[in-house]
């Protein structure tokens, strides 16, 4: 999906308009906040980004908005042991009532691509390994 700008709101005291790149960070803040999601998903772009030191709010989510309705892909991972069906569901409600709630837009879908599953790493040694050597 592509990146649209809104057309302006027209009101009684001017005009508004929200940037799309603002619903993109709604959408990636409101993912994040589901249990059991590890981490956006930006691929080679939102990797050189991280590797410039540049904090991206918005990685991992792609809009499409117009001037009364928004669509929304995100792509994550996820940590090990997590039911994914549900996952899924949880960042689909919580990004339409995120958006919907700030923006007074109409969330017509949220569509969640699942890249990578994150294990969680032991970093404590085995105790056979620690007592191994005396």
């Amino acid at each position: 999906m592509s990146t649209l700008a809104a057309d302006y709101e027209k009101t009684d005291m001017g005009t508004i308009q929200i940037a799309p790149e603002v619903i993109e960070i709604i959408a990636g803040l409101a993912t994040i906040e589901v249990q059991g999601v590890a981490g956006m998903s930006g691929g080679l772009a939102g990797g050189i980004a991280e590797l410039l030191g540049r904090k991206n709010l918005s990685k991992g989510v792609k809009v499409e908005v117009g001037q009364r309705e928004a669509a929304v892909d995100v792509s994550i991972i996820v940590e090990y042991g997590n039911r994914i069906p549900e996952i899924a569901s949880d960042i689909q409600r919580n990004v339409k009532r995120s958006i919907e709630t700030m923006t007074g837009l109409h969330v017509v879908e949220v569509n969640v691509h699942i890249h990578d599953v994150h294990f969680k790493t032991n970093d404590k040694p085995d105790e056979d390994e620690a007592h191994r050597v005396k």
